[in-house]
């Protein structure tokens, strides 16, 4: 349960801010596709602890499983130890061609957080 204003990031995939795909793996991707979701929640004051939920759309199940060391240290590196409630997908492909993964976020952050 949570109480506060709701924030609600739509999918961010492992792009720069121009766009440009910098890394070509699932492992480099999920780190930019978290960089960016941090960067929309900081945009209203919110950071990684106030992530109720996530959604995680990937390419290639096999490429995920054989990379679940580095997809974990990306995710701790930017989201810390915590753990909100998450869901993943495997997808035949998204929208952008070069894109591994696509994380969408919500958030809740309480009454009175800038």
């Amino acid at each position: 349960m949570a109480e506060g204003r709701m924030v609600f990031v739509a999918g961010q995939i492992g792009w720069d801010e121009g766009a440009t795909f910098r890394a070509h793996d699932l492992v480099g991707q999920t780190r930019q596709a978290l960089k960016n979701v941090l960067a929309v929640l900081a945009e209203v004051g919110a950071g990684p602890e106030h992530v109720v939920r996530m959604t995680w759309y990937i390419t290639d199940r096999e490429e995920y499983l054989a990379n679940l060391r580095g997809v974990g240290e990306a995710y701790r590196d930017l989201m810390g130890r915590h753990f909100p409630a998450m869901t993943m997908v495997e997808v035949s492909a998204l929208v952008e061609g070069e894109a591994r993964v696509e994380i969408e976020a919500t958030a809740v952050v309480p009454a009175g957080t800038s």
